[in-house]
Parts: C-alpha cells; sequence; structure tokens
C-alpha cells in the first residue's frame, strides 16, 4: 500500500453500498411507529455499518487491516439479510421488495468477497 489514504469514493463497493443504505432509510421509514427504536433502528445501523466501515478501512496503512474491516462489512451485510427476512416474515416488507432488497445485497456481499480476496 501507498503511503496515502485509499480513496474510499471510488470502490464501486462503497458507492453501492451507500446507495443500498439510502434504499434501507426510506423502506424503514414506512415501518410501523413502534418499530422506530427496534427492527428499524438495527437494520439501519447494519445498512450504514456496510459503508462504513469500507471507508474506515480504506484508511488502514496495509491490505491485511483493510481486508479485517472489510469483513466487518461482510457481517453487517450478512446481519441486514437477517434482519430483511425478519421484516419479510411479519410482513413489514412484501415478498417482492425483500427479494430486490436480497438481490441487491448479495451483489454488495459479492464485491465485499472479491475484494477481500483480492487484498489477501
Amino acid at each position: 500500500m501507498a503511503d496515502s489514504a485509499r480513496n474510499f469514493r471510488k470502490y464501486k463497493v462503497w458507492q453501492d453500498a451507500v446507495d443500498y443504505a439510502t434504499e434501507i432509510y426510506e423502506i424503514t421509514g414506512n415501518m410501523p411507529w413502534f418499530e422506530k427504536k427496534g427492527l428499524c433502528d438495527q437494520l439501519q445501523r447494519a445498512a450504514v455499518s456496510i459503508s462504513s466501515n469500507i471507508a474506515e478501512g480504506a484508511a488502514k496503512p496495509s491490505d491485511t487491516e483493510f481486508a479485517h474491516y472489510l469483513d466487518h462489512s461482510l457481517g453487517s451485510a450478512f446481519e441486514v439479510e437477517t434482519q430483511l427476512l425478519i421484516a419479510n416474515n411479519i410482513k413489514y416488507i412484501t415478498p417482492e421488495l425483500y427479494q430486490g432488497l436480497l438481490s441487491k445485497l448479495q451483489e454488495i456481499e459479492k464485491q465485499l468477497h472479491g475484494l477481500i480476496n483480492r487484498l489477501r
């Protein structure tokens, strides 16, 4: 790794993760008010964590450290996946919306896997 930090803004996975978190915020805004401190909060925090860990890891000096933060991003993506399944199961989101969100999330997960593998 060069002496300067990586530019996290240039990573497609970061861009996709930011867009995804934005979409999650829009969707959770339509969930029942009593979930605002429950499932909505958890889902929002996990979704935001994906892109946040990519950005934070990009500032680390070594590829190994960056990959470690990407592992955290991947963990957050799996957390979102679980929470979306719960939201689908309790009918807070439609099956069609669930499938669309899941598809986008799995694409982000694939990108994270690819970047982690390149760094290690």
